[in-house]
């Protein structure tokens, strides 16, 4: 059976994708929809980023994924009275009938992506229905875990893909035929993205798009915490129950490849002084005085011949390449396919992480995991940590690695464009 998102004819189970009614704003009830949207929780991991969503509507999601208090028994309660004051309010209102969503992101530069969003039966991993390419940190799922509870809501889809054939060229057709009527709702967010969404009710539409994901699997593109998150709450409630389904938005990248790119490390502890002195007769290490982009340049040269990294954090940048083989032996576990034993993101943890520089990987007083390169840098400047930045791996070696069953380390890719936080939600009591 084909484990990458691919499809070929089984007599398992499929995706099973099912209807509900999404919950989303009254725009007359918001200042804007732009204005009331956010990235996933966890691309909004800085303070000023969550509080510069705050500012933007009193009303923007970030107030229900990232809610901000003492405890998190208290930002779980916040979320969960903030979410029952926007119902009973009317800020958020639910859909009159039941029914899966297409939707449409697109950018200035032709970039366009559409995939569907609805409720995805929560299946065990020995079905290989959806496919995780990485491993998950329990604490944030046990927080993930929480808010979920608090909340009794999906308050944003992950991001999964499969690969259109076939069967579901008539899927496909109805997607491209639902993006020609009037949306929903249109709009472009601060980071130039274009979103539109709209409504897919009738029972002959619902049953063409059930019918041609039957047959077919999907990797988890964006989102390993929070499917993990479903499948611990599913545990938790005798089924059949709403908790059986989780919101994602599925996509097929036959038709719409998505960007695969690199999440950086930033480590709070260590300066980058001492992070270039511990790697002394270990890796070859190499100052370079040039512009953030240049250094990613020389980054992604340094990468197609071996492990690269750049340290950054003291006004400049430091390539860091050329392991030595004798190190990367006794670090790197030899039980796994090579192609997971040579990823950068392996040697990172199992290697510079664990053993040159003795920095847990779990603990997020010690490490802290960002998507933008720049912020990252800044970040390690102001506080006086050090940025690994990364660089991304390809798409291929994901989908191979997830074909063999192999997941690979924690937070190695990002798959975008991701979903806006904020156009539908799913209450699982309504």
């Amino acid at each position: 059976m084909n484990t990458a998102g691919h499809s070929e004819a089984t007599e398992r189970r499929g995706l099973e994708l099912t209807p509900f009614r999404g919950l989303r704003y009254d725009p007359d009830r918001v200042g804007s929809l732009a204005a009331v949207t956010s990235p996933p929780y966890d691309v909004v991991v800085r303070p000023d980023g969550v509080h510069h969503l705050q500012s933007a509507d009193p009303h923007n999601i970030v107030r229900l994924i990232l809610p901000q208090a003492a405890t998190p028994s208290a930002r779980n309660d916040q979320a969960a009275q903030t979410l029952r004051r926007w119902l009973s309010e009317g800020v958020l209102t639910t859909d009159p009938d039941p029914g899966l969503y297409v939707y449409e992101q697109r950018d200035g530069n032709g970039m366009l992506q559409r995939g569907i969003i609805g409720a995805l039966r929560v299946s065990d991993p020995a079905e290989q229905v959806v496919l995780p390419h990485e491993d998950v940190m329990p604490h944030i799922v046990a927080d993930r875990a929480a808010l979920m509870r608090a909340t009794s809501a999906n308050l944003e889809p992950l991001l999964l893909t499969y690969r259109g054939d076939d069967s579901t060229t008539a899927t496909a057709d109805l997607i491209e035929r639902t993006a020609e009527q009037p949306p929903l709702l249109a709009t472009t967010t601060e980071d130039g993205f274009s979103h539109r969404l709209w409504s897919v009710t009738a029972p002959a539409d619902l049953t063409t798009i059930q019918s041609g994901l039957a047959r077919h699997q999907a990797l988890i593109a964006d989102g390993h915490h929070r499917w993990a998150t479903y499948r611990r709450l599913r545990t938790e409630h005798p089924s059949p129950s709403p908790w059986d389904h989780g919101l994602v938005l599925l996509v097929d990248t036959a038709r719409y490849p998505l960007r695969v790119r690199a999440i950086h490390r930033l480590l709070h502890d260590l300066p980058v002084g001492d992070a270039v002195a511990a790697l002394d007769g270990h890796f070859r290490v190499r100052r370079l005085e040039v512009p953030l982009p240049e250094a990613l340049a020389t980054l992604a040269d340094a990468a197609c011949a071996g492990n690269a990294f750049l340290l950054a954090g003291d006004g400049a940048f430091h390539l860091v390449d050329r392991p030595d083989p004798d190190l990367l032996a006794r670090t790197v576990p030899a039980d796994r396919p090579t192609a997971w034993r040579t990823l950068d993101a392996t040697v990172l943890h199992a290697t510079l992480l664990d053993h040159v520089w003795r920095i847990p990987e779990d603990s997020p007083a010690h490490i802290s995991y960002i998507h933008d390169t720049a912020a990252t840098v800044a970040k390690a400047e102001r506080d006086g940590g050090t940025a690994v930045l990364m660089h991304p791996v390809r798409e291929e070696v994901v989908r191979d690695l997830a074909r063999q069953g192999v997941t690979m380390p924690r937070k190695s890719t990002s798959f975008g464009p991701k979903p806006a936080s904020g156009l539908v939600l799913r209450a699982l009591d309504l």
